[in-house]
C-alpha cells in the first residue's frame, strides 16, 4: 500500500493534493463503471437462476 501511495504521489510530480484530486477522479470513473455494469446484468444471472450445468467439470475452467 506504501508503494502505491508513492507511484500516485510521483505520478503527479511529488504533489499529494494532485494525487489525491487523480485518485477520486479514477474513483468516480470506476463507480460509473459498476453503476454501468450492474445494469447490464440480467437479473435472472444476478439472482443466479441461470441454468448452469453442475455436473459438468469443464464448465468451470
Amino acid at each position: 500500500m506504501e508503494a502505491a501511495a508513492d507511484q500516485a504521489i510521483a505520478a503527479c510530480g511529488g504533489d499529494a493534493r494532485e494525487a489525491v484530486k487523480s485518485l477520486l477522479v479514477a474513483n468516480c470513473f470506476l463507480e460509473a463503471q459498476v453503476v454501468e455494469l450492474r445494469a447490464s446484468v440480467s437479473a435472472g444471472y444476478s439472482r443466479r437462476r441461470l441454468d448452469i450445468p453442475r455436473d459438468r467439470k469443464d464448465w468451470y475452467d
